[in-house]
């Protein structure tokens, strides 16, 4: 029931179309990109909700306040210490291969300001964890939430990180000032 209500009010009330093609395997990382907005957030969840996927997602420690933070995590959340030097992308990816199931959703760009540099953790837990990223653009100005493309990393990070920037070109964030590829 709760799916199907998310369904309605992200594609009928809130009129985004899902462009969806890609097989989901048991295990994967979704790399969602642009990120501009807070917005970003309740779009995925909404996402998430209506297609069915249960995971996980990243967000600055910062959040995890009362009454907040315990919410967070009923709903997937893992903060981030921004601050701190730890092994979460090894921790994440020990995870992903110890699991039958793992999904893990990562904005490659780690902030929702200007970020020409992304962070690559996504890209290396996917690849020690030996599991697929796929792409998921949030497109604004098409009212879109597409996911067309994966990628198995190979290890050849700047090949496939630009291969990963020019697919999410194509898509248009909330403030679209505050996106690029670095490209």
């Amino acid at each position: 029931m709760f799916r199907r209500f998310c369904h309605w009010l992200l594609t009928g009330v809130l009129h985004f179309q899902i462009v969806d093609t890609v097989e989901k395997p048991s295990k994967y990382i979704i790399a969602l990109a642009p990120h501009t907005s807070n917005w970003d957030f309740f779009y995925g969840q909404l996402y998430s909700h209506a297609m069915g996927i249960k995971g996980n997602f990243l967000m600055k420690k910062e959040w995890f306040f009362w009454p907040l933070g315990p919410l967070f995590r009923k709903m997937g959340g893992i903060p981030v210490f921004r601050s701190k030097k730890t092994s979460l992308t090894d921790q994440l990816a020990d995870a992903a291969i110890s699991r039958d199931k793992f999904i893990l959703c990562i904005t490659p760009e780690g902030t929702r300001k200007l970020q020409p540099t992304w962070k690559r953790g996504f890209y290396y837990i996917a690849l020690k964890a030996k599991i697929p990223i796929l792409l998921y653009g949030m497109d604004y100005k098409n009212k879109r939430i597409v996911c067309t493309k994966s990628i198995l990393p190979t290890g050849n990070v700047e090949e496939e990180m630009c291969e990963i920037k020019k697919y999410f070109e194509a898509f248009q964030g909330k403030h679209p000032a505050q996106f690029t590829t670095g490209l």
